[in-house]
């Protein structure tokens, strides 16, 4: 997990999977949430003031207080005195790490007598550095163009607490006795410092170097280099100079990295330094003293056999720092907090309850819901109201069962009815998904034998769809955990879909998914690369009078402008959005009679673009995908239209329709199958009763958020 402090973040390599937003408190929770929902056993925080938001990097807290793995914080920085907000950051991430690390003995020390850190869940790691072999650094000058020079490198980003103008100022009386001396400055001014004074701290190291004419004996090297090319320019200095002007410094990893090479080094006594350089594996000088700096250098110049004792004893301290031998003390301790189990417990979502019911919607009746699921799932097809067992079940169907199912929990309808169902359709998806082919099966016959070898592109986006409603807006555990899981390993093949409908279901999941866990840079990016190809089919098909990506409306066609209403508002794309608006008001126009009831697009035919268009048989998935979508419209808009198209769709299941029959069952909580051309379809499937039942509870949730839209209660 990366932390972005600007707008848009960076451009992080594929082992960064969630990006949190330093200022927003929110994103530090979804963090945890996404942690929650992975296959994780331990967290790691690594901890440095001015990374985490809020006071004192206060933002951070909220992570670690919803973490359920254990927590293992590495501390970057003790500091000594801190300020009150910095002292209650410090407690309360020590309070709920099963392990603290920290890289110097003083900062166990400060640990124990200024936070009270217990000393047995103290864990001494030293600062991790590279594997660099022991060699003449003259084998490295020729390739930086100073071979025959005695080399005196700093590295690591530039700031003003660096101290280098105290080198610039000592390089004349060291040039005085040895001429071939050129200092190197590595590293690119730090970004914090770029923001607020640009280059001024670099530009006035170079009026120094000007001033004291030694132009000729500095180099500035003013980028960020990569390990290779770093541990070359460590290899190719005689000396490394750490000038810094703060005591206060708990660890420095530039200082680890020139030590653990076999460097002889002269530092400011700041703590790291102190500790590291003791005992003749360094040469300490005071702060902000320029003569002093000279004069050891020179020193250690003049007399190469304690240099080189010196280069020999932290080359040898330096084998106990190597990433191989950190690594295993960090395998040691979260192997310890695990076993500990001292993982902070994740508070309960706040569940959802139906506080009033609205008059003018039907009473939610499972009954046909529950006639028609058994303990594989919910069967596809019925005889009227008898389940049909010849033709078993289908990842459709229990896919859009499981999404009613987490839907009717957010409402807080029939918690011990639903909850039972909810179980048994995730279990479903579970098992319709082949891990080896990354591909969901679709038909299971009723003896429980696939009928396929995966089901079609648009089954596996519909089950996408229902996982990351799962994730998103279940309030139980299990439940988002699994569907987490399943979700991350049947992503990727959405990628490679050419069906406009299996992007536009793809996206539908991706938004409920992001609900809860925005952060995921693997979905995001999804998001936009599945938002960038359906927007590319609508700008290749549209015209003047057809905005629509096809050159024929068929089936579900509303999905395909909600997708992109929701992709375009959660990414911040305007235009997106209302392009999806615009489609969706053109959709409802086209599917209105001259009467004003909801005429869906008919199955016999659909509607060819100069062609004609067939009005029957209607299919209950159409009014429900216009319920969903224009209700979305609505809670993006907050334009009162949508909502009255979105009852005007439901009003169709209760008969405003061309025939004016009903086709929900108040009886049973079933309904027909479909409205042909001179009656209703007898038989109650899945399908049917589902996308009744889900365009139920959708209105039912928009009329229980009257107090964030009050022309509702009107």
């Amino acid at each position: 997990m990366a932390v972005n402090d600007l707008p848009g973040g960076y451009a992080y390599p594929d082992a960064v999977r969630f990006e949190i937003e330093e200022q927003d408190v929110t994103s530090y929770q979804q963090a945890a949430d996404f942690i929650n929902l992975s296959n994780v056993d331990i967290a790691c925080i690594q901890h440095e003031f001015g990374i985490f938001g809020g006071p004192a990097g206060g933002h951070v807290l909220a992570l670690a207080r919803e973490l359920n793995p254990p927590l293992v914080t590495t501390f970057h920085t003790v500091l000594r005195e801190p300020s009150p907000d910095q002292r209650r950051v410090m407690l309360e991430l020590i309070a709920r790490s099963a392990r603290v690390v920290v890289m110097t003995q003083r900062a166990r020390q400060m640990m124990q007598e200024v936070y009270q850190a217990p000393e047995h869940k103290i864990d001494f790691i030293p600062h991790g550095i590279p594997d660099i072999p022991f060699v003449d650094p003259n084998f490295y000058k020729d390739q930086f163009g100073v071979e025959g020079r005695t080399v005196l490198l700093t590295f690591g980003l530039l700031s003003p607490n660096k101290g280098i103008e105290n080198v610039l100022q000592a390089l004349p009386a060291i040039l005085a006795e040895f001429a071939d001396v050129v200092y190197i400055i590595l590293g690119a001014t730090h970004p914090n410092e770029l923001r607020e004074h640009g280059e001024a701290y670099r530009l006035s190291l170079e009026i120094l170097a000007k001033k004291n004419k030694i132009e000729k004996s500095v180099i500035f090297y003013n980028r960020f280099v990569e390990l290779e090319e770093l541990k070359e320019f460590i290899g190719a200095a005689d000396l490394y100079i750490t000038p810094y002007l703060n005591e206060a410094q708990i660890t420095s990893g530039t200082l680890a990295y020139a030590f653990g090479a076999g460097k002889a080094v002269v530092s400011t006594p700041y703590w790291h330094a102190a500790e590291l350089l003791a005992e003749e594996r360094g040469v300490l000088v005071p702060f902000n003293d320029s003569a002093a700096i000279a004069g050891e250098v020179r020193g250690l110049l003049r007399d190469p056999s304690r240099r080189h004792a010196m280069r020999k004893n932290a080359y040898l301290l330096g084998r106990e720092m190597i990433w191989a031998q950190a690594g295993r003390l960090y395998l040691r301790a979260f192997e310890s907090a695990r076993l500990q189990g001292a993982g902070v417990s994740r508070k309960s979502f706040a569940t959802k309850t139906l506080d009033r019911q609205p008059p003018d919607l039907p009473r939610i009746k499972l009954d046909h819901l529950m006639r028609m699921t058994d303990g594989a799932g919910i069967l596809q097809h019925a005889i009227f109201t008898v389940p049909n067992f010849s033709e078993g079940y289908c990842t459709d169907d229990n896919a859009r069962a499981f999404i009613l199912a987490v839907l009717l929990d957010e409402l807080g309808e029939e918690p011990m009815r639903w909850r039972g169902l909810a179980t048994t359709y995730a279990a479903f998806l579970h098992h319709a998904f082949d891990a080896q082919a990354k591909r969901f099966h679709n038909f299971l016959g009723f003896d429980r034998r696939w009928r396929d070898e995966h089901g079609s592109e648009d089954c596996h986006a519909r089950a996408l769809w229902a996982l990351g409603t799962g994730v998103g807006r279940s309030t139980h555990r299990s439940f988002q955990i699994m569907s987490g899981q399943l979700f991350a390993q049947a992503l990727p093949a959405a990628l490679e879909f050419t069906s406009p409908r299996a992007w536009a279901y793809s996206l539908l999941g991706i938004h409920a998914y992001l609900r809860r866990l925005s952060g995921d840079s693997a979905v995001n990016q999804a998001r936009d690369n599945l938002t960038t190809k359906l927007l590319k089919l609508f700008n290749q098909a549209e015209q003047p009078d057809w905005p629509w990506c096809e050159d024929g409306l068929a089936y579900d066609n509303a999905k395909l402008a909600h997708a992109l209403i929701l992709s375009g508002q959660s990414s911040g794309d305007s235009a997106v959005r209302d392009r999806g608006l615009r489609v969706l008001r053109w959709l409802a126009e086209v599917q209105t009679s001259e009467n004003g009831h909801l005429r869906p697009i008919g199955s016999n035919g659909f509607y060819r673009r100069e062609g004609p268009r067939a009005n029957f048989d209607q299919q209950p998935i159409e009014a429900q995908a216009m319920v969903s979508a224009c209700l979305d419209a609505y809670r993006v808009t907050a334009d009162i239209y949508w909502y009255k198209l979105a009852q005007l769709a439901f009003d169709w299941f209760l008969g405003w329709n061309d025939l004016g029959l009903e086709l929900y069952s108040p009886s049973t909580g079933g309904c027909r199958d479909a409205l042909h051309v001179d009656r209703v379809n007898g038989n109650q499937g899945a399908e049917s009763t589902l996308a009744f039942l889900l365009s139920l509870v959708e209105m039912r949730l928009m009329q229980n958020t009257v107090t964030a839209f009050p022309e509702l209660a009107a």
